[in-house]
C-alpha cells in the first residue's frame, strides 16, 4: 500500500518524519528572498531533505496509518514496514522511487541512496496560497540625480527662509501683546483675598464686598473749628493712610471681619491663645470685626498692624474716640 499521502500530511505539521527502516524527512525552513539575477520574489518556505539515519520507529507515521485506516497498532507497523521493504528493493534494481510532491530517491554508482526534493513543493503552512512572482525592474532610475538639482541651487534652503519669517512676523506680535495687555491693564489681577485661618469655613471678608458689586462709600475727613477730624460715611479699612492726629483718639487693629460668627469666635480663639485681648464687636453692615488690640497711638497701632498682619492678612486699622 502507498502511504505517501500520509507522509505528506504529517510534513505539514512536523519538522520530522520518520519511515522506520528507511530514513527521515526534514523540513528546513527558508525565509522570503529575492532572486536579483531574474527578478523573482519567492515566499517562505518549508523545503523538505533526507536523513538515511534517522531510521528508528517514532511512532508518528505508525500512528497516523493507524488511525486513518481504523487499523490496530501493530498491523499499521507492519504496513509501515512493508512499504519500506517495498521501496528499498527498488532502489537495490536500480529503480527511481518518486514521492509525489516530496521528491524522488535513487541508488548512485556507489550504492548510496540520493534524496532530489521537489522544488515546487512548500510545506510552509504560513505561505499557502503565496507563489513566486517576477517584476521588471525599473531602468536609468538613480535617486541621487533627482536630489542634486535641490541641492545644487538652493531653492530648498530659501524656501525654508521664507517659511521661518513668515512664522516669526505672526508670532513676534502676538507675544509682544501677551506681555503688555497684563501689564498695562488689571486684566489678570483679582480682587478677592484669601484667609488661612480655615480652609474649611465658608468665610466672606468685609473687603470683598466691591467684588460682589456692593459699593461702600468712601471715608472723608471734614475739619472742624478746633482742628479735630470728624469721621462721616461707613467706615472703611484704613491701610497705611496718614490719619490726621487728634486727641484722645483710641485705634483699634481688627485682625478680620467675618460675616458668620462662629469664624469670628475662631480667630478669636486663636488671638487669645497667642496672648492677645481680643473683643468681638458688631459693624453696621452686619460683619462681626475682631479687634485684636487698641492703642492710643498711630504709630504704635501701625507697627502692631504690621506684625499681625504678617500672620494674618487684610488686617487694618480703625479710629475710635
Amino acid at each position: 500500500m502507498d502511504i505517501t499521502p500520509f507522509i505528506r500530511e504529517l510534513l505539514f505539521g512536523h519538522d520530522c518524519v520518520i519511515i522506520p527502516g528507511f530514513g527521515g524527512f526534514i523540513g528546513n525552513y527558508t525565509p522570503a528572498r529575492i532572486d536579483r539575477a531574474t527578478s523573482t520574489f519567492h515566499p517562505p518556505l518549508k523545503q523538505i531533505s533526507f536523513n538515511r539515519n534517522l531510521n528508528h520507529n517514532d511512532g508518528l507515521l505508525t500512528g497516523k496509518v493507524s488511525e486513518a485506516l481504523k487499523l490496530n497498532y501493530a498491523d499499521a507497523r507492519n504496513l509501515v514496514e512493508q512499504f519500506a521493504d517495498e521501496i528499498k528493493g527498488k532502489l537495490a534494481k536500480g529503480e527511481r522511487v518518486m514521492f509525489d510532491h516530496i521528491g524522488s530517491f535513487l541508488n548512485n554508482h556507489e550504492g548510496n541512496v540520493q534524496f532530489e526534493p521537489d522544488r515546487d513543493a512548500n510545506y510552509n503552512l504560513n505561505s499557502f496560497g503565496l507563489t513566486a512572482f517576477q517584476v521588471t525592474p525599473l531602468e536609468e532610475f538613480d535617486v541621487r540625480k533627482r536630489i542634486l538639482p535641490y541641492a545644487d541651487n538652493g531653492s530648498l534652503r530659501k524656501s525654508n527662509f521664507r517659511k521661518y519669517l513668515w512664522r516669526a512676523a505672526v508670532i513676534v506680535p502676538l507675544l509682544g501683546a501677551m506681555v503688555a495687555v497684563p501689564l498695562t491693564t488689571n486684566l489678570f489681577k483679582t480682587k478677592v483675598q484669601a484667609t488661612s485661618l480655615n480652609p474649611l469655613a465658608s468665610v466672606e471678608f468685609e473687603n470683598n464686598n466691591e467684588a460682589s458689586g456692593i459699593k461702600k462709600p468712601a471715608v472723608s475727613y471734614q475739619s472742624s473749628q478746633k482742628g479735630d477730624s470728624v469721621l462721616t460715611g461707613t467706615e472703611q479699612p484704613v491701610k497705611n493712610e496718614v490719619v490726621p492726629p487728634a486727641e484722645n483718639n483710641i485705634y483699634s487693629v481688627i485682625a478680620g471681619s467675618f460675616k458668620l460668627e462662629t469664624n469670628a469666635a475662631y480667630l478669636m480663639k486663636k488671638l487669645t491663645d497667642e496672648g492677645y485681648s481680643p473683643e468681638l464687636i458688631a459693624a453696621p453692615n452686619g460683619f462681626y470685626r475682631v479687634i485684636a488690640l487698641k492703642c492710643s497711638n498711630l504709630d504704635l497701632a501701625i507697627q502692631k498692624k504690621d506684625s499681625i498682619g504678617k500672620k494674618y492678612a487684610g488686617t487694618w486699622i480703625t479710629r475710635i474716640k
